[in-house]
């Protein structure tokens, strides 16, 4: 599900959009999920569905709610950093009941958001506004029942899991490890003690998406 030329538009595969199109026929707002094991391209999927059903969507990264590095580093977790309980899962699973609750005439709901070249959240960046009738979120643990991440997935309409073969999964966090500042051997070390043990948690957890996407 990468996007190779990110200044060209990424168009979501048609079954995508056809399903989402049926969930909004209902006529009322909906709040999708994507997961998937880092490196499987949630991110670029998710915001193709919200540019295609622009200006009708909102895209709302589980990101923003990394704790800050100071925060990490207090906790000792700084190394880390993208497992389970480096995030705030509470305020995520709040923030979902917000946006469950809002409707119109409410006032506009702020989230975070997540900046890879500060490798920090940023309070306040996305804004949901009322009348916005589809709300796509992605992240890692949108399944997961430990953690504090229990609540979500009872917040969401559908979750998809979007997967896709692990070579391919291996390659893309790779080369966005090394584009990020680490070394290649730097890069590799963090995918084996951070971002492998991430997946196998993740990938436990497929059997309860709603759907899954077979990249291929």
């Amino acid at each position: 599900m990468e996007n190779p030329n990110p200044s060209v538009l990424f168009s979501p595969p048609v079954d995508t959009v056809q399903r989402m199109a049926g969930l909004l026929a209902a006529g009322r707002r909906k709040v999708v999920g994507i997961v998937a094991p880092p490196g499987a391209g949630k991110s670029t999927l998710a915001q193709g569905l919200a540019a295609h059903f622009a200006p009708h969507s909102q895209y709302l990264p589980m990101d923003g709610f990394h704790l800050a590095q100071a925060q990490l580093e207090r906790l000792g977790r700084d190394q880390r950093k993208g497992a389970p309980d480096t995030f705030d899962s509470a305020g995520f699973v709040a923030l979902l009941q917000r946006i469950r609750q809002q409707v119109l005439g409410d006032a506009t709901v702020y989230a975070p958001d997540f900046r890879r070249t500060l490798e920090e959240p940023i309070a306040g960046a996305i804004a949901i506004e009322a009348h916005i009738p589809l709300v796509i979120t992605e992240g890692n643990y949108l399944l997961l029942e430990d953690d504090g991440w229990a609540g979500a997935r009872a917040l969401l309409d559908e979750v998809w899991y979007l997967d896709v073969e692990q070579e391919v999964r291996h390659e893309r966090l790779l080369t966005r490890h090394m584009q990020f500042g680490r070394s290649r051997e730097q890069a590799l070390a963090w995918m084996a003690q951070t971002d492998e043990p991430n997946a196998k948690r993740i990938a436990a957890n497929r059997h309860r998406a709603d759907w899954v996407i077979s990249e291929g």
